[in-house]
Order: structure tokens, then C-alpha cells, then sequence
């Protein structure tokens, strides 16, 4: 039988490579997975819809879905999560010691509306206490000038944007930004002693957060192009099976080697003390599985101007793909 022709644009990880490798294949689909660094597959997919299918962000998605943009039906795979405690950078040289400091502050953020600095932005204010209305969010490319928001903003008149003709990286270190909220490590925090994280000890605040929370915060999604999805129902689904299929792949190989897969010295510590955090699956898919993160994240859209009301985060996805049939 013809296999339907479906391209397909996302970002390059252990839990895609076997749908790239062809270890696992889409029913009914003959994948053709091309490799794009986030930034870059954002900006096609959602300025022109070049792709079948693609990584998306999760708050350009809500944002968009939001304002009657029904070029996307979405699959509940989500393929990046991260904590956001990593993301603060300070001068080494600056007073701020503590998060409260920030308030009313300059902070630097490649796009107001990116999830990684929603979720940044609610981490400060929900858990620091931080009025960040006060805050000037200065916006621009962190090591290339010139980058702007991949959709037009329709913000309340209490959010303070500007933008930075200089890069992000540059503004924190000659001192026109106090604070930067990277998704990226910084070069200027690679490469010399000028720069530091506000919170060094980042990773037990992150597991102190989900171990309070329940959250591991979500940052991509998959979309599908609409039209496909009209043409071809199924297709959402076949996507969330194989996408399931790939990760399961990613799981149980990482440490089942007799010599270790990945360039991590303490890589069978890290799955170890992973598996006492987070349980066997510590990136798991589907509504049901990540209703919690969703609909907190959908009430930091609306909190921070980005919205006007809290999204119904089940419309964003698939009727196909919102439950599983059980046997």
C-alpha cells in the first residue's frame, strides 16, 4: 500500500534519532525527518507553514491558537522539557544575590513570549515573590543581533519591552541589561570570569521544584500542518504512537551498555538518582499525563499578558491523540 509522503521538522535528540535512523516508522507514513535547531524550525513552521509537521513551542502554539490561528492541530509529544533555574546569568561584579533583587530591574530575553522565559518569568514570581510588572524586559538576539519576536504581541500597556540593537550576551557585560534569562548557555558565561548563574546550586532548587510541583516544565510540542490533518485524520495519531515508540527506544538504551553510550563519565549515576526523582518515565507524552503543567503554563499566558483569558489547553491538540484505547 502508498505510504502518505509526510515531512517532518524538529530538533536533534535521543528520543528522535530511532524515527530518523528508521528503527521506528510512522504507520502509514514514509517520514521524511529533516534536523533544525529550535530557533529556526519555530520561525518556518510558524511564519510559514513550511513543513507537514514540526517541533513547535508550546507558548507561540497557545499564543497563536488563542487568536484564531488554525493552521496547527497539535500532538501531545512533547519534545523538550527543562527546568528554568539554569537561565538566570548576573555579573560577577553585580549586587543581585537573590531573586528579589530583581524587581524593577533590566533583564535581557531573547523574545517576551518564548516558554522557556514564561515559565522563567512565573518561576520568579510565584515562588520569589517578585513583582515583575516592574521589570523592563530587553529583548534581542543573545549572540546575534537583530532578533525579534517570531509573531506579532498584543500586550497590556503594564509590560515593558525594549529591544537591544547590541546582543544580549554584550548588553549584560557593559552593563545596559542587569540580568539575562537564557535558554542557551551564554558564550559570556563559557568563556570567562565575568558572568555567573544567579543560582549556582540550580539543580536541587529544579528537583525541590518538582518534588513540591509535580511539574517538569514542557517546552516544545509537535504540530501538524491543518490541511493534513483534514486530508489524513490519522496521522496525528501515527505521530504520537511513533514519537511514544521512539522515546521508549531513548529510555532503555541509555544505560543498558556494557560500555557507556553517551560521553558522560557519571551517566549510570545520573539515570539512578533520575529514576528516584522523576519514576521510569521521566519525560512522559500525552494530555492526561501532563494536564498539570498545562494548565499552569495556560494561566501564565494569561498572568503575564500574553493572552487574554487561560486557554483550554485540551483544544490545542488532536481529538485523536487526547486519550488512549485500552485493551
Amino acid at each position: 500500500m502508498t505510504r502518505v509522503p509526510l515531512t517532518l521538522a524538529c530538533g536533534d535528540y535521543d528520543r528522535t534519532w530511532p524515527l530518523a535512523d528508521g528503527r521506528v516508522r510512522p504507520e502509514g507514513i514514509d517520514l521524511n525527518l529533516i534536523t533544525l535547531e529550535p530557533e529556526e524550525c519555530f520561525w518556518r513552521m510558524l511564519g510559514n507553514a513550511e513543513f507537514d509537521a514540526a517541533e513547535m513551542s508550546l507558548s507561540s502554539y497557545a499564543i497563536a491558537h488563542a487568536r484564531g490561528d488554525d493552521r496547527f492541530v497539535g500532538v501531545p509529544v512533547f519534545l523538550s522539557r527543562s527546568f528554568r533555574h539554569s537561565t538566570l546569568y548576573v555579573r560577577k561584579d553585580s549586587d543581585i544575590t537573590d531573586a528579589r533583587d530583581l524587581a524593577g530591574k533590566r533583564i535581557g530575553v531573547p523574545e517576551y513570549q518564548m516558554t522557556a522565559a514564561v515559565w522563567a518569568r512565573a518561576l520568579l514570581h510565584h515562588d520569589f515573590d517578585v513583582d515583575t510588572t516592574g521589570i523592563v524586559w530587553c529583548t534581542g538576539g543573545l549572540e546575534e543581533p537583530g532578533r525579534v519576536e517570531r509573531q506579532a504581541l498584543e500586550l497590556p500597556d503594564w509590560v515593558r519591552i525594549e529591544h537591544v540593537g547590541n546582543t544580549l550576551s554584550q548588553a549584560l557585560l557593559d552593563g545596559s541589561i542587569d540580568a539575562l534569562m537564557a535558554p542557551r548557555v551564554p558564550s559570556v558565561f563559557r568563556s570567562g570570569d565575568q558572568v555567573r548563574r544567579l543560582w549556582p546550586d540550580y539543580a536541587a532548587r529544579e528537583v525541590e521544584y518538582y518534588t513540591r510541583t509535580g511539574i517538569f516544565p514542557i517546552m516544545h510540542m509537535l504540530v501538524v500542518r491543518a490541511d493534513v490533518d483534514r486530508a489524513h485524520p490519522w496521522v496525528a495519531r501515527s505521530l504520537y504512537k511513533a514519537f511514544t515508540e521512539a522515546k521508549r527506544f531513548a529510555l532503555s538504551g541509555a544505560a543498558d551498555k556494557p560500555a557507556l553510550r553517551y560521553t558522560m563519565p557519571f551517566l549510570l549515576d545520573a539515570l539512578e538518582r533520575q529514576q528516584e526523582v522523576f519514576g521510569a518515565d521521566p519525560w512522559p507524552y500525552g494530555l492526561d499525563a501532563n494536564r498539570t503543567a498545562l494548565d499552569t503554563f495556560a494561566g501564565y499566558l494569561a498572568e503575564q499578558g500574553l493572552v487574554a483569558a487561560p486557554p483550554d489547553m485540551t483544544e490545542l491538540f488532536a481529538p485523536s491523540t487526547r486519550a488512549d484505547s485500552r485493551i
